[in-house]
């Protein structure tokens, strides 16, 4: 009488392993940059309030100067999972280090400048800092990156 054998061979698993192993080397990385660029996005909307503060003080002083975190309605930052100490806002320019960071583990910033046109509808925002980074920050066109 033959006996059947079951079970996986050696290279079968072997080939199993080395799958596994490969999406795990793509996996992880990217995982890395989604969570750097979530912590970016965290601390835009953190910063909505602030933004609404120098908005407020230039509607009613008519200049950005004078703008800043604790005065005129202006709020002063927080720090947060997604806002580091640090965080400063002088003449209606906000600046934070995030919890987003680059791949050196370097925090990466949000320098966000207001401008207004007389005639215009709506204040534009542009952010300067390091987290316009197409991989662990904001891609071109969010997060006022230009």
């Amino acid at each position: 009488m033959k006996q059947v054998q079951k079970g996986f061979t050696l290279i079968e698993l072997m080939i199993v392993v080395a799958i596994i192993g490969i999406l795990a080397a793509i996996a992880i990385p990217q995982y890395g940059n989604y969570v750097s660029r979530s912590k970016a996005a965290g601390a835009a909307a953190e910063i909505a309030s602030v933004r609404t503060g120098v908005a407020l003080c230039y509607q009613e002083q008519g200049k950005f100067a004078g703008c800043s975190a604790g005065a005129l309605g202006v709020p002063k930052l927080v720090t947060t999972k997604n806002i580091l100490t640090g965080g400063t806002v002088v003449d209606g320019v906000i600046t934070v280090d995030t919890g987003a960071t680059d791949t050196s583990n370097t925090a990466l910033t949000i320098i966000d400048t207001p401008t207004f046109t007389a005639g215009d509808a709506t204040m534009v925002w542009t952010n300067t800092g390091t987290t316009c980074d197409d991989v662990r920050g904001f891609k071109k066109g969010a997060g006022d990156c230009k």
